[in-house]
């Protein structure tokens, strides 16, 4: 019962390990199978999708490969089944003749994942076969003198089984004299000896045969045999002796040919013919070369024979030592060619696998990788090594690796080999574009055609194919309600028209990334507007005139000064700039020099005093040019009336208005119409003069309470002062003469100014003219009184603004 139980514990004991064995093999990625040896090509092997959990669809991937390091391949995997399965039929004795347990490898290999694993398949042995003798007969020679108990050594059988399918019995049988003896050699080794159990005769029986039988421990057992035949001669005492029973020796495996080995010595203590030796194996020489890595142990049997046919044996053992031969073998087992530059860290590139087929410290491999790349080595499980990334890559900074791994081993001088892995570095979306200039300006004429180029920006992105693909747009957004692209801004000294817009490049990654730049565009300004003259009145206002011409009646007395003023011509551009600025010529008079206009301000002066042979109407055709290129010009026509007294003046006007009726109205009712014109015109002008006379009595009651130090202008009314783009004006007015134009629909008032009134200040003279010849302020606008005359006369005060340099010209 006792018994039991401990058998029972001893069989727990033994199932726990192999549990155990078994998960530690399935955490380290290994997989182990037993197959019997002979087993037919296709023989099932183990169940490889099971046991490592993959599923059938991923074992069809071109990626997972099964991989045998030797030279042979005697598995494959079935990718259907997933099973592991013999390509060949397999011969445990060729592979494995010397070695008790026979186990090949393989490594199944998944790309996709980066991984491998490990498997071990166990070839057992089967009883295939049988015992076999160097030699079908043996020719012994025994002499009759031979003392019983004396031993000879046979030849022993081979047999290439291993375990209980190897040799394991001998047995002789044919002959009473003789008997089978088996020693254990050093390896443990059966060696068999002929024992003499009987003294011989030779007159009795000159020839003995024996029949020995090696026997296996297979079932069914095999066996092999080899016939001896022993001679019997007379008396030769001695067999010949070796120096030792077993010689060993140790050579490298880079000996070279030729060379001798080992030497043996065997002794005969006859003496004559019978103490002669006779090797046959002596000096043991190299024939050729010696390959640690094929075979390192090496057994040999040598026998001595003296002339009487005695002999011994003695064995040899030669061991081969490994040498330096053998550089690393630096296997690529799985690579990747490209990776993106946004790949983690540790991450997985190649996995390389280093085999040396060197012992010891020349078999020991260490591994490196060379120069300054982003990755390193890491050891896997075995002799594989994966290759990861050290940080993170920069495509923009490098886009290809070349990746040197070098393997040395650990022997004295260190042999060497390398493998490169190429990758190419994918790009991935991080850099956004980026504009050559970080900012844009450009000048543009108005005007221009639709689709004209403006500018060109340029923005480029040091990522590549289609996220460096940059489209531009502009950018969004709203200024005071209005789009961003509407958004125009006016410079108040220059009137530069400018555009600003935002400009936006964007990749053609995913998602996009972008930038912005800001363009500031100038908006040139083009000479296309041409002079547009605001006094005098178009003649399109009066009802006459062609498309491009302007007119209008003053009045001027015929005792007016040089440089008196007679009119002003106003005109504007709507232009700016240069383009704005305006000149005024005199292009036509009925009296060349008798006026004269100032060449920026537009203003007519008598350029000498009026003559009795002057014509009473004078037509003067006034250009107005801008500074534009080419030139716009616009023309202003004025009729200027001379006259003595205020008769002339009627008659003048009244001529003047007959001439510009209707052919069908009567002359009589437009003179009427005149009388009455003047008429209220005159009581107007006597209201005038009331309160003129009311506001130089406040203006010298002001100056009585004012210091002199108060400056010129605390006299000056407020109202004579306008703002205009934030600049305070000031205006001026003109003394005016009363005149009639009149036409077939409408009489008009025209007056034509003759000098500043004296309750403004004067206007500062133009430098292209000549200061008028005035006295003081307050009687430089009067006009001289002819006694002659009638005693009445008029003034009516218009105020008119003063044009600045803008659209006018300097002054």
């Amino acid at each position: 019962m006792c018994s039991a139980g401990r058998r029972w514990g001893r069989r727990q004991r033994a199932l726990l390990w192999a549990v155990l064995l078994a998960a530690w093999e399935a955490a380290w990625g290994q997989l182990r199978y037993s197959v019997p040896e002979e087993m037919p090509k296709g023989s099932f092997v183990g169940d490889v999708a099971k046991d490592l959990g993959l599923q059938l669809p991923a074992l069809r991937d071109p990626g997972v490969r099964l991989i045998e390091r030797g030279r042979r391949q005697y598995f494959s995997l079935h990718e259907k089944t997933g099973y592991l399965v013999t390509a060949e039929r397999i011969d445990r004795e060729h592979l494995c003749e010397r070695v008790q347990q026979c186990v090949l490898r393989c490594e199944l290999i998944v790309e996709g994942e980066m991984k491998f694993y490990e498997i071990e398949v166990e070839i057992t042995d089967t009883n295939d076969n049988e015992p076999r003798f160097r030699e079908a007969e043996i020719e012994l020679q025994m002499s009759e003198m031979t003392a019983p108990g004396s031993r000879i050594p046979l030849a022993e059988a081979h047999d290439p089984d291993s375990g209980r399918n190897s040799l394991q019995s001998y047995e002789l049988s044919g002959d009473e004299h003789f008997s089978l003896a088996v020693q254990a050699g050093p390896g443990g080794d059966q060696r068999p000896e002929l024992v003499l159990a009987k003294a011989l005769d030779r007159e009795e029986a000159a020839f003995h045969e024996l029949v020995l039988r090696a026997s296996d421990g297979g079932d069914p057992a095999r066996t092999g045999t080899t016939r001896i035949r022993v001679t019997v001669v007379d008396a030769n005492d001695n067999a010949p002796v070796f120096s030792q029973a077993e010689y060993t020796v140790r050579v490298p495996e880079d000996v070279p040919v030729g060379s001798t080995l080992v030497t043996v010595m065997a002794t005969d203590a006859d003496e004559g013919l019978n103490g002669q030796v006779k090797y046959s194996k002596g000096a043991i020489t190299l024939l050729r070369n010696l390959d640690f890595e094929e075979d390192d142990f090496y057994e040999l049997e040598v026998q001595a024979h003296d002339a009487g046919a005695l002999f011994d044996t003695a064995k040899i053992t030669i061991t081969v030592t490994d040498v330096n031969d053998n550089a690393p073998e630096l296997t690529v087992s799985s690579a990747l060619t490209e990776i993106s530059e946004d790949a983690p860290s540790g991450t997985v590139i190649a996995l390389l696998h280093v085999l040396d087929r060197d012992s010891g410290s020349n078999g020991e491999v260490r591994c490196m990788i060379e120069g300054d790349v982003p990755f390193r080595l890491q050891s896997s499980h075995g002799s594989y090594y994966s290759v990861v990334t050290a940080r993170e890559l920069d495509r923009e900074e490098v886009s290809e690796y070349n990746v040197t791994v070098r393997a040395a081993d650990g022997g004295s001088p260190a042999l060497q080999s390398s493998t490169v892995l190429c990758l190419r570095v994918l790009d991935v979306n991080d850099n956004a574009p980026v504009f050559a200039e970080e900012r844009y300006s450009a000048r543009v004429a108005e005007n221009n055609a639709a689709g004209a180029l403006v500018l060109t920006v340029r923005a480029t992105d040091a990522d590549w194919g289609q996220n460096a693909r940059v489209r531009y747009r502009l950018g969004e957004g709203r200024v005071r309600g209005a789009p961003l692209s509407s958004y125009v801004s006016v410079q108040a000294e220059t009137g530069a028209l400018y555009l600003r817009l935002w400009v936006l490049a964007e990749d053609g990654g995913a998602p996009a990334l972008s930038s912005n730049v800001s363009v500031l565009v100038q908006i040139v300004d083009e000479n296309d507007n041409a002079p547009q003259v605001l006094y005098p009145a178009p003649a399109a206002a009066l009802g006459s005139g062609s498309g491009g011409a302007w007119s209008g009646v003053e009045l001027a007395p015929r005792w007016s000064e040089p440089g008196a003023l007679v009119a002003k011509v106003v005109a504007v551009d709507a232009d700016a700039g240069q383009n704005a600025w305006l000149s005024y010529e005199l292009a036509k008079a009925t009296e060349p020099g008798l006026f004269r206009v100032g060449l920026h301000s537009g203003e007519v002066r008598t350029a000498r005093s009026p003559q009795t042979r002057d014509a009473a109407r004078q037509s003067l055709v006034v250009v107005v040019k801008d500074h534009g290129r080419p030139a716009l010009s616009a023309t202003a026509t004025l009729s200027v009336v001379l006259a003595e007294s205020v008769a002339e003046l009627l008659a003048e006007l009244g001529s003047a208005a007959d001439e510009a009726a209707a052919p069908g109205e009567p002359g009589g009712s437009l003179t009427r119409w005149l009388v009455l014109a003047v008429a209220a015109v005159s009581c107007l002008f006597l209201a005038f003069l009331l309160l003129l006379l009311a506001l130089r009595l406040r203006r010298w009651h002001r100056q009585q309470l004012l210091p002199p130090a108060s400056g010129a202008l605390r006299g000056v009314p407020v109202s004579h002062f306008v703002g205009i783009d934030g600049v305070r004006a000031f205006l001026q007015s003109y003394s005016h003469d009363v005149s009639l134009t009149a036409d077939s629909r409408k009489s008009q008032l025209r007056f034509s100014a003759s000098a500043s009134c004296c309750d403004t200040l004067p206007a500062r003279p133009l430098p292209d003219e000549p200061a008028p010849l005035l006295g003081d302020e307050d009687t430089a606008g009067a006009i001289p009184v002819d006694p002659v005359a009638p005693s009445v006369s008029f003034w009516v005060h218009i105020f008119s603004t003063a044009i600045g340099p803008g659209p006018s010209g300097p002054c």
